[in-house]
């Protein structure tokens, strides 16, 4: 694809359907050099003419906008015991999705190539032609390199990136990223007016992670690891992190500081709802405290209010550095709903600057649980065009 075709495919994927007219005031050319550029778009597949368009006057102009059976990309979010599969279409809209597949990633190359097994298994099964499937997005917890293709927490070897293993395996171009960052991503470019160019992205999961859009773009850091929020010294609780700090934000804000606080409360006699499933099988699980806030167990809600106030004194602090126009938080957590956000807003009036935040919006994600393979299939469309 030429440049100038790339332009129109970006003009298209940011303004919808457009005339011959508009691509030529856009992309500072002559109307031939557009309708030329198109034509060949349209012979290549990616474009399709849409119709016409209503005017003020004289002859109503053709539309073209992208054909949405150009080709497909395929996300995989990958969490802890299971992942989760999203199919876009060439127009980013989602066709398939299918959450909780069963799995546990582990670091060796027999457990990669079992996944890629099930991933084919998943996209035959949602009678999208594999020949068709253009790129696939993967994303994966903890520190991962895009651009090097190595993630930190899934190391197979020092001499194969994990990008090239999952390619060899799936046939097919692969890009991974980390998974607050592709949550980050589609909740970006799925926003429509909501959207905002300095936005932060909360993932409130068993861990606690974040990802940045600054000034449009997602950001990365230097060495690819930006994002760590969860790993921000802020607590003076004397709690060893999984990282091996003392004092991590993670160990007062996440998923795994929830469970182990009910936990606490559970030793200390108080009434759950919890308690026969901690009785029996000496611990609970995550999704135990989960299902017990939405079934509005005290405890539960006590718990997740308390993780609301401590991320709520984190997202201040965020703010007073960024100064971000909208905070999206997501993850598994937001099930908390208003028992969670109610302590973050409060939180965050207490401890940010009145000047910094007075224009911070902060919200819940609206992707939910598909917002990480969604952002993969995004993703690897826009590493497909060469957006990113």
């Amino acid at each position: 694809m030429t440049i100038p075709q790339k332009g129109i495919i970006d003009l298209c994927i940011k303004n919808g359907d457009c005339s011959i007219a508009d691509l030529s005031r856009e992309l500072s050319v002559s109307v031939p050099t557009a309708t030329k550029l198109v034509s060949e778009l349209i012979s290549e597949g990616y474009l399709i003419e849409k119709g016409k368009v209503g005017t003020s006057g004289g002859r109503r102009p053709n539309t073209f906008g992208l054909n949405p059976e150009a080709g497909y990309f395929v996300g995989v979010d990958v969490a802890r015991q299971h992942f989760h599969i999203a199919i876009a279409d060439f127009t980013g809209t989602l066709k398939f999705f299918i959450q909780d597949i069963s799995f546990v990633l582990e670091a060796n190359a027999d457990s990669f190539r079992t996944m890629c097994k099930k991933i084919k298994e998943v996209v035959a099964g949602s009678d999208i032609p594999w020949d068709k499937v253009l790129g696939i997005g993967i994303s994966l917890s903890g520190r991962v390199n895009p651009e090097m293709g190595f993630s930190l927490s899934y190391f197979v070897s020092d001499d194969i990136p994990l990008k090239d293993i999952f390619q060899r395996e799936l046939g097919a171009p692969v890009s991974i990223e980390n998974d607050s960052r592709a949550m980050t991503y589609g909740e970006y470019v799925t926003g429509g007016r909501d959207a905002d160019s300095d936005m932060l992205f909360i993932n409130l999961s068993w861990g606690l992670g974040m990802g940045m859009i600054l000034d449009g773009q997602l950001y990365y850091g230097k060495s690819g690891f930006s994002g760590e929020f969860g790993h921000f010294p802020l607590l003076d609780n004397n709690i060893i992190c999984r990282c091996g700090k003392i004092g991590c934000l993670e160990t007062g804000a996440s998923g795994s500081a929830l469970t182990k606080w009910i936990v606490s409360r559970l030793k200390e006699g108080r009434r759950s709802s919890l308690f026969n499933i901690y009785n029996e099988k000496g611990d609970i699980t995550l999704q135990n405290v989960l299902d017990a806030i939405e079934d509005e167990d005290v405890l539960a809600i006590e718990g997740i209010g308390a993780i609301g106030e401590t991320l709520g004194r984190g997202i201040a602090g965020l703010i007073n550095i960024f100064n971000p126009g909208l905070v999206v938080i997501g993850g598994r957590l937001i099930v908390g709903k208003d028992y969670l956000m109610l302590p973050i807003r409060t939180a965050v009036n207490k401890f940010s600057l009145s000047k910094v935040s007075a224009d911070t919006k902060i919200r819940f994600s609206k992707l939910g649980r598909s917002a990480g393979a969604i952002g993969d299939c995004l993703l690897s469309r826009s590493k497909y065009l060469n957006q990113i």
